[in-house]
């Protein structure tokens, strides 16, 4: 079985083996254009890879956790991590890897290569899918090129691959991918050219970037920037670039460094730029199409990496994907991001929130009132905006420094990342750990304890547990967003006290990682000296992403707290004057009625309750591992935050999602099975810092179990086993 062939020797029958990459350079390099050298890896080679080693069946499980309509960006994160890190740890069989390796090693010989994809379906003429798979640059030695073709076969199934699915045709059985292994060369001005611009038919553009291409292909580096006449070849318009960074060739791969050079020097000279749009119009004219071109000047002058046919202009209409594909950030996007979360958004959060909670409900005017409903309203959609445009998104800081980690580790667990990204310091921790000193508090003090059995928390006449009272009360208010009254609040927080600081029960501890700094030093070790501060300022990011995931939704929550003590007013005064449903008002309901006392707000409907069981009495049930571990208890279903005053110690929380301001009862269950999925949700965060199991992504989740049945937990799987029904 033939499983490479040399560039030179593709032609247009190898197309159902080859992709459309692979073919088109063949075709460029066969008409003379100057391409690299090398050899086409054939999808049969990543065929036999995965059906001898049942990779193919492990990827099918895999995919199967989930219906793939369901599957939130977490969860594709999640789903392409696990596969990628398959093909990291499945070794070749032994005549797939002697027969690449000869390939490679006649090829490429001492050199260093670059591993590009070549899908099949990839760069035709209906379907670019730029961007959507891996290649990988300055390779060198076979065995370390033949693991990064594992690699590249790996990002056939990256979470952007997997949202084009159904136009990409993604089944485990029909899909494959071939690779192209080329000579890699070290350019020092690299970029593409659309020989017709997307956007005016009348142009082509160039876009140029010192050092290698993958500056600019990447988004990491500004690029410079030309418009030329089609019909006369002269530059209409040119756009310097003050990017002072570029990417280049170093030992084991590629790294950004400084650029020192006066600025706003051209990168292109004018025989430069000319031979760069004159090959763009031949390649055009080979194959009959406008084309986008990769290329970049070496020692050798121009060199065309890769050619496709312009699809730019056809857009994206689905709009969820279009959001998806934006989550993917680079280091210095993240960065960027960073410094503007830390040092404007979450200040100018809390210091809005101070602001809008000075206002008194209870003691505005109807107009007055119907005025701070409004303006707090006003608020939390404004935040929420940010939230989704730019707090969701650094959460990729996680994902991309735990893509980094398994690349460079190889650890044998592909979530073992998570441990090094614990910071110190977690709101939503912060506020478990001071519930739990007043119930340690409360369990010290045998007295308290029984005094508190039939009293209020404001009546006791301990002093240390009301300053902390006091204290929670000031940082944190509202425990759920169920009710802004002091009064419910205590006893909510009376009901769970107790149940902590049962003494017959010892309380779970935190588990902190065991030696978080030599975990740290063994990542850095892995890293040459010139790319050990890069990996270290990428593991820095990382705690932030995990920090400000865990961190962002209790901001948020504050915002929706003022909004419900202030919608809460007003019914508690509407249903004083005798209208009825008050709950069931919204908020522009309210604001009406206060400011008009004739007018009858419309109630909401109530929202459809889902059916007890699902009709499917599944016994064992597939999610995603979140938290490792293995726990058995009754499950504890809960549909509503108050229901989470429900929850007995050692029973096994099963909801829909677990928001940060529920997570105090944490402490008190054995494990949690959440429907939503991905490491990266607020429950898996908080199950992994007190060492509870959990699963997540499991499908109806709270309609396939029913509070009662008895659990076992694999954390481990991700399997959820219904051991009894109740």
């Amino acid at each position: 079985m033939t499983l490479c062939l040399d560039l030179r020797e593709l032609r247009e029958k190898h197309a159902p083996f080859t992709g459309g990459k692979a073919l088109a350079l063949a075709r460029l390099l066969r008409h003379g254009f100057p391409v690299p050298e090398g050899l086409c890896i054939l999808t049969g080679a990543y065929r036999l890879f995965v059906d001898t080693t049942a990779l193919a069946e492990r990827i099918r499980l895999e995919l199967s956790r989930k219906e793939f309509r369901h599957m939130r960006w977490e969860e594709l994160w999640d789903a392409a991590l696990r596969i990628r890190h398959l093909f990291a740890h499945t070794p070749f069989p032994p005549e797939v890897e002697r027969s690449l390796a000869g390939s490679i090693e006649n090829a490429i010989g001492d050199g260093s290569a670059a591993v590009r994809s070549s899908a099949i379906g990839e760069d035709s003429g209906q379907l670019s899918f730029a961007g959507l798979h891996e290649s990988v640059l300055n390779v060198a030695g076979t065995g370390n090129i033949l693991e990064q073709v594992k690699r590249v076969w790996a990002s056939l199934w990256s979470d952007a691959a997997l949202l084009y699915r159904q136009e990409l045709g993604l089944e485990v059985e029909h899909s494959a991918m071939a690779v192209l292994v080329q000579r890699f060369v070290p350019g020092d001005r690299s970029g593409v050219i659309f020989s017709q611009s997307p956007l005016d038919p009348e142009v082509a553009v160039i876009e140029a970037v010192s050092g290698l291409a993958k500056g600019l292909v990447d988004g990491t580096v500004e690029p410079e920037r030309w418009e030329i006449e089609r019909g006369s070849g002269r530059i209409r318009s040119h756009r310097s670039s003050s990017e002072q960074s570029r990417v280049v060739a170093s030992a084991g791969g590629t790294r950004i460094e400084r650029v020192d050079g006066p600025a706003g020097e051209s990168l292109l000279s004018p025989q430069q730029i000319e031979e760069v749009y004159r090959a763009s119009r031949e390649a055009e004219g080979l194959f009959g199409a406008p084309q986008d071109v990769e290329w970049t000047f070496g020692s050798g002058g121009l060199r065309i990496l890769q050619a496709r046919p312009v699809t730019a202009g056809k857009q994206d209409r689905d709009e969820k994907r279009v959001w998806n594909l934006s989550l993917r950030r680079s280091y210095e996007n993240l960065e960027a991001l960073r410094a503007r979360i830390e040092g404007s958004i979450l200040p100018e959060m809390e210091k809005e929130a101070g602001e809008l909670s000075k206002a008194s409900p209870g003691e505005s005017s109807d107009i007055e009132l119907a005025a701070v409903i409004e303006q707090r309203q006003e608020a939390l959609d404004r935040w929420t905006d940010v939230y989704w445009d730019d707090l969701i998104p650094f959460a990729h800081g996680m994902r991309l420094f735990g893509q980094v980690y398994n690349d460079a580790v190889g650890p044998e667990d592909p979530f073992a990342f998570v441990a090094l990204l614990r910071p110190e310091r977690l709101e939503s921790v912060e506020r478990n750990r001071l519930i739990r000193q007043m119930a340690d508090r409360i369990q010290s003090q045998p007295r308290l304890r029984r005094q508190l059995q039939d009293r209020p928390l404001s009546g006791c006449d301990d002093g240390p547990l009301l300053s902390m009272l006091e204290d929670y009360h000031s940082r944190y208010g509202n425990l759920l967003g169920i009710t802004a009254d002091r009064e419910r609040l205590d006893e909510y927080l009376r009901t769970l006290l107790l149940e902590m600081s049962d003494p017959g029960r010892p309380l779970n501890v935190e588990q902190l990682p065991g030696d978080l700094e030599e975990a740290e030093k063994r990542y850095l070790a892995c890293f040459r000296d010139e790319d050990r501060e890069h990996a270290r300022q990428l593991l820095e990011l990382g705690r932030a992403s995990y920090r400000i995931r865990d961190d962002d939704n209790i901001y948020l929550d504050r915002f929706k707290g003022l909004v419900r003590e202030a919608e809460e007013a007003a019914r508690e005064r509407l249903q004083r004057r005798g209208l009825e449903q008050v709950d069931r008002f919204p908020g522009r309901e309210l604001v009406q009625a206060l400011r008009d006392p004739s007018y009858r707000p419309q109630a909401a409907e109530p929202a459809a309750r889902e059916a007890e069981r699902s009709e499917v009495d599944a016994r064992q049930l597939l999610g995603q591992p979140a938290s490792h571990g293995i726990a058995t208890g009754r499950a504890r279903v809960v549909e509503r935050p108050e229901e989470l005053f429900d929850l007995q110690k050692g029973e096994i929380l099963v909801c829909d999602a677990i928001d940060p301001a529920m997570t105090f009862v944490a402490p008190l269950a054995a494990a949690i099975v959440e429907r939503r999925g991905g490491m990266l949700i607020h429950g898996a965060i908080i199950a992994r810092e007190y060492g509870i199991p959990c699963v997540t992504g499991i499908p109806e989740a709270t309609r396939r179990i029913s509070s009662g049945d008895r659990l076992t937990v694999d954390g481990y799987l991700g399997i959820v086993a219904i051991e009894s029904r109740s």
